[in-house]
């Protein structure tokens, strides 16, 4: 029998045992597992598993069932959405109560995207458990709802993404044999890797289940800091009519939903689940006059190598490359412009030169114009094998990248527009204006693709960008959240900016719960094309943000879920190899079928994300009628602590006058400043010697302040306002707590405990972006031209904003951090180095006899600003000296560089400082000798 009615001491509701509840506790007490979430998701509420857990931080429970105001069994207050549980497990329960009946699926992929997603990700299960009732099926004549089988296809996929895809269903309710027949095995062949159906329309929420899910959001948002919301400072937009309510007493027919019994024939799956096209060829196209400019030929091979040795192509399909001919182009680019880069074939080197100086960052070679045709054929190929079955799902390694490409001029690295092609390419094989959606999450805004769909209703466009108030590349305001569209295209152009630097797994994947993925699946695509540049990866020296391969893969993974699993991902950006080709073929592999791995402990978003996720939806909930919810502003309480299982604080030490550190779910503030403030108090700058406490201070400038990775200036500016050494500016600078980058602990429940500080948003005026310049991990030279904002007017404002501004990468002054400054008087910089960087591998062990900071360089002998080479241990003098520690990565290669000054660690191949626990623990001896034991913390 069912369980999830089943109480401690008496069973209830046709259920003797609660056995969701049993595996749980079975789980956790004989199997090590420590956090287990229980998704319930029949039509009436499992009171019993609410009554098992509700002070069990350790377990997370999350039901979404009718509940009338009380008027559906079980009749209980405790079934609404303010039951969120008490003592140690409050916030710990949650419950989406529907108030009507007739739910659809809209309603139940609404509660999922908006709560359990972003929820289950903050408190990072370890195992998934469903109490799987299937009344809640058209049909069943006790839930009376009208969700579709089709509909639990789409929620076993999204629970895939979490525990690493440890997932078990257990029946609970359903009592239409059919209706419980077909929604169970819909989610078995979700579980067996089959891609999930189209949903049938409705798409669209209705307004009851939308105030069902912004009275739970309102609910926990003091609790989860994934659920918080903040103003948009908008007008509020006007809204259709499709949210209007759903009747109750009107479902659609059942016999519209539910197949007759062999209706639909088993299909097979084809022989191979993705296709993969590459050709070395387009290695050809290079850069005559600057051959270290980002955009290489090894960027395409490098991944296609990768995907080989982690034996991912045998496991795909090879697809043909082929040329895009003339024609083909021409269904978005100008006879004129397909001409003029077709005469480029024959042109001499000093033509080719001029004639790539007339577009904006753009080179071009002899083998550019084939190079460019064979890109937009292999998306072509891609496009074909997944529309006509030969595969579900493709990935197209291919260059040069084309979503800046317009319809009469070639910009940023792009000569054909791909992926636009790609769609009209689509349509034409179904021989109708089929739904494509475009998602483009290259870190640049994908301009040409947006113009040349902005008045196409058919054509879906979704970007995710770093927009840096306008001066980010390619510095347009097409690029904000208010271009929708135009015409009968307004509304299906979404353009999510970021506004700041570094924003990284959590921004990305707040970013697909709250607004891509309610969109697309109101959306409902028949084809799905990824504008898949990596150039916002971590690690990237053009990007400045700070995406995981991992989170890529989550991306991936949802997307899979629509269309019927139709994907294409076509390569853009992305110009750290090592990042393009870790995160390339982690979306391959999600594409295959592998689950995607468990991220690391997410901090809170950015509040400046948290604005522009606001402001986008403050414009678009007047066309897409899932973006409706009716959440306060969260307002935050007084800090308190709460641990699970009296579990201690990782990284705690109660200071007086500082806010305690905070577990979730338990309130947190979200004032910046704040956070800043404890950040920085955290960081203990005062100590003379940080060494000894196996903590290294942080260098006194950003990555971009020496972008050649040697010693950096430690210029002091006086009081009476001196300038700023020139090499001081940055785009990146942040402060950070150390705490702020450890990992989840394996034991810890819930998210992280402590108080993150928060990096500062640009101010308008902030300088201005390139594909090949102006990112916030270092600068690149090219041939291509580059686009400068003039510096902030220093007599405009105080030395203390101005330094303030240099080390937050030029914050508003919402974001600065006021306080004294180190006892001497002088100025201190904080620097946030990455957490990750994919050279780490590259560190070999220190020699036997140890290191000495008084060693000179062996170039010069000086024994100023010295460096060590982390890989063969050689000295040199930094970049401010003879520059010989520049010189020898120059010859040798090894990227990573370690200063005696201060013992940060710089890489040069992620142009930037890197924090890791690699091999950690630096401390002093008498001598002044660095010792190292392992492990060894770089900073």
């Amino acid at each position: 029998p069912p369980g999830h009615h089943a109480q401690h001491d008496k069973m209830d509701g046709y259920c003797m045992f609660n056995n969701v509840g049993i595996t749980a506790h079975y789980a956790r007490q004989k199997l090590g597992v420590e956090r287990v979430l229980i998704v319930d998701w029949d039509v009436h509420h499992g009171q019993g598993t609410q009554y098992l857990f509700e002070d069990n931080p350790s377990v997370l429970y999350f039901s979404v069932h009718r509940y009338e105001e009380g008027n559906f069994w079980p009749h209980l207050p405790e079934s609404n959405s303010d039951a969120v549980g008490r003592g140690r497990g409050e916030g710990y329960n949650i419950n989406v109560a529907w108030n009507q009946t007739g739910m659809r699926d809209a309603d139940y992929l609404s509660a999922f995207l908006h709560i359990l997603l972003p929820v289950a990700f903050e408190f990072q299960p370890q195992l998934v458990l469903v109490a799987a009732g299937f009344d809640s099926v058209i049909g069943d004549p006790k839930g009376e709802m009208a969700a579709s089988p089709a509909c639990f296809a789409h929620l076993t996929h999204l629970l895939m993404s979490l525990a690493g895809g440890k997932l078990v269903l257990s029946l609970e309710g359903g009592y239409n044999l059919q209706s419980l027949a077909e929604g169970a095995c819909m989610a078995l062949k979700t579980l067996l890797g089959d891609p999930c159906p189209l949903l049938e329309p409705p798409h669209t929420p209705c307004s009851s289940g939308l105030r069902s899910v912004s009275q739970t959001l309102a609910a926990h948002c003091k609790y989860w800091k994934s659920l918080r919301r903040t103003g948009a400072d908008l007008p509020q937009e006007g809204e259709g009519d499709a949210g209007a309510a759903l009747p109750a007493s009107g479902p659609p027919p059942v016999l519209e939903i539910l197949p007759r019994p062999g209706a639909e024939p088993v299909r097979p799956p084809p022989p191979f689940r993705t296709g993969l096209v590459y050709d070395e060829k387009m290695t050809q196209h290079y850069n005559m006059w600057d051959s270290q400019h980002p955009e290489l030929p090894q960027r395409v091979s490098r991944i296609f190598e990768r995907h080989g040795e982690l034996r991912l192509t045998e496991r795909c399909c090879r697809l043909p490359a082929r040329l895009a001919s003339e024609e083909e182009l021409q269904m978005c680019h100008s006879p004129a412009y397909v001409e003029a880069v077709k005469s480029t074939a024959t042109m001499k080197p000093r033509d080719l030169q001029r004639q790539g100086n007339q577009y904006n960052s753009i080179y071009i070679c002899a083998s550019s114009y084939e190079c460019a045709r064979l890109a937009a054929g292999s998306a072509f190929s891609a496009v074909e094998a997944v529309l006509s079955g030969k595969v579900l799902n493709a990935v197209a390694i291919v260059r040069p990248p084309g979503h800046h490409a317009e319809s009469d001029t070639a910009c940023g690295f792009c000569f054909f527009n791909s992926v636009a092609l790609a769609a009209r390419y689509a349509q034409r094989l179904a021989g109708r204006p089929m739904r494509v959606m475009i998602l483009d999450w290259d870190v640049h805004h994908g301009n040409g693709t947006q113009h040349m769909f902005e008045d196409d209703p058919s054509v879906l466009y979704v970007s995710l960008h770093r927009y840096d108030n306008g001066t980010f590349f390619p510095t347009s305001e097409d690029a904000d959240y208010d271009r929708v569209g135009s015409g009968p295209g307004e509304g299906f152009t979404v353009n999510v900016p970021w506004n700041c630097p570094r924003m990284g797994d959590v921004e990305y994947l707040a970013a697909f719960h709250q607004i891509v993925m309610p969109i697309s699946y109101e959306f409902n695509p028949e084809l799905v094309l990824v504008s898949a540049g990596f150039d916002a990866a971590r690690g990237d020296p053009l990007g400045g943000c700070l995406v995981t391969p991992e989170c890529y893969a989550h991306m991936t993974h949802l997307l899979s879920g629509l269309a019927g699993g139709k994907l294409a991902l076509v390569l853009e950006g992305g110009y750290n190899l090592e990042s393009i080709s870790e995160s390339m073929t982690m979306c391959t592999r999600s594409l295959l079928g592998d689950p995607p791995p468990t991220l690391g402990r997410l901090k809170a978003p950015h509040p400046s994300a948290l604005q522009s996720l606001a402001r986008v939806v403050a414009v678009h909930r007047k066309y897409w009628a899932s973006l409706r919810l009716e959440v306060p502003v969260f307002v935050p309480e007084r800090p308190r602590t709460r641990a699970g299982k009296g579990t201690p604080i990782p990284g705690y030490t109660p200071t007086e006058g500082t806010p305690e550190p905070l577990a979730s779910p338990a309130a947190e503030p979200l004032e910046a400043v704040d956070d800043a403030i404890v950040a920085l108090n955290s960081l203990h700058l005062e100590d003379d010697n940080p060494a000894e406490a196996g903590e290294a201070a942080p260098g006194p400038h950003s990555p971009d302040s020496s972008p050649e990775g040697g010693a950096r200036r430690k210029d002091r500016v006086s009081p009476g306002g001196a300038e700023l050494a020139g090499d001081s500016q940055s785009e990146s600078m942040s402060t950070s707590s150390p705490e702020g980058t450890k990992p989840a602990e394996d034991g810890q429940s819930g998210s992280p405990s402590a108080v993150h500080s928060e990096e500062a948003e640009p101010e308008k005026g902030s300088r201005r972006g390139s594909p090949s310049t102006g990112s916030s991990s270092g600068e690149v030279e090219t041939a291509a031209k580059e686009a400068k904002a003039s510096p902030p007017d220093p007599s405009s404002m105080s030395l203390e904003v101005i330094l303030l501004d240099e080390a937050a990468g030029g914050c508003s002054p919402s974001c600065e951090l006021l306080g004294e400054g180190p006892s001497d008087g002088g100025l201190f910089y904080a620097v946030t180095p990455l957490p990750w960087c994919p050279h780490l591998d590259s560190v070999l062990p220190v020699p036997p006899a140890g290191l000495n900071v008084l060693e000179p360089c062996v170039a010069c002998g000086s024994q100023a600003e010295n460096w060590v080479c982390l890989i063969c241990y050689k000295v040199c003098c930094g970049r401010y000296i003879n520059q010989h520690m520049v010189a020898h990565n120059s010859e040798s290669g090894h990227p990573l560089v370690l200063s005696f000054e201060d013992l940060s660690v710089w890489c040069y191949g992620c142009q930037a400082y890197v924090h890791h626990p690699r091999s950690t623990s630096l401390r002093y001896d008498k001598e002044k000798s660095i010792v190292m034991t392992l492990p060894i913390r770089m900073m």
